[in-house]
């Protein structure tokens, strides 16, 4: 369970990690399958060839299992509301990040985009068409140089003034992309280090970035949404700590 504080962290800088969120002996398991699909050798550095492997989605029953404890589900409701999201079948994307000098090649700054449109574009919509959460699942321990997440802190707020007039239907997710990096330019910066099990939860419309490997032991993270049941309720007398800063900064934008 988040505390208030945790809560309030969430709507003020846009994430909030949930230590341990996953045992540690379901993170062994689904660390297992993520090596064998990577096709390299633990052991053998010298397999270790790119800086960055992606692996798609995991439904195997050790993923669902990290995706489904009861503290996250407690955290869900929490921040998105009860019955406003859905219970993930698993876990995707992987981008597993290994010790390399060689650059990524896709380590800038964006934010998620949620649905796609009619013509098959990558969008992003006010009320968030498509995704409650970011959230970033770490299956190995990850310290400053291995290639943790960066953050824009508060770079949430900074995204709905430039999704306002969209509509429904949104904005196209590489024009908005570019505001947004814009936008929150100047924003401190925050990196999601943590210990294998953690799970941070971020706003959809977080500004991050993912870095180069400097460390020794290559990072397993997943980076999946959380599904929403519906439109983000931005209405509602009490709005959830997803919509509230959204109104907040759009009533900060009509000022």
């Amino acid at each position: 369970m988040l505390t208030r504080a945790e809560i309030e962290e969430f709507v003020a800088h846009g994430f909030v990690r949930v230590g341990g969120a996953v045992p540690a002996e379901v993170v062994d398991r689904c660390r297992a399958e993520l090596w064998e699909a990577t096709g390299c050798d633990p052991r053998d550095p010298a397999t270790w060839k790119e800086p960055v492997i992606r692996l798609g989605g995991f439904a195997t029953p050790p993923f669902r299992a990290a995706a489904n404890t009861p503290v996250l589900h407690e955290a869900f409701d929490q921040l998105v509301g009860p019955g406003k999201w859905r219970a993930p079948g698993g876990l995707g994307t992987f981008p597993v990040r290994f010790p390399s000098d060689a650059e990524p090649g896709d380590d800038g700054w964006h934010v998620e985009a949620s649905f796609a449109g009619e013509a098959g574009e990558y969008r992003l919509s006010l009320r968030s068409r498509g995704r409650a959460l970011l959230m970033l699942f770490l299956f190995s321990d990850v310290g400053p140089d291995d290639a943790p997440t960066r953050i824009r802190v508060g770079s949430h707020r900074d995204v709905p003034p430039l999704l306002a007039d969209a509509g429904d239907d949104g904005r196209e997710w590489f024009a908005l992309c570019r505001d947004a990096v814009a936008a929150s330019e100047g924003r401190p910066e925050a990196a999601a280090t943590g210990r294998s099990g953690d799970v941070f939860l971020c706003h959809p419309f977080l500004v991050h970035a993912a870095q180069p490997h400097r460390g020794t032991v290559p990072r397993f993270m997943a980076q999946p949404p959380l599904h929403p049941t519906g439109p983000l309720d931005l209405d509602a007398a009490s709005p959830s700590p997803v919509a509230r800063p959204v109104v907040e900064a759009l009533g900060r934008a009509a000022r």
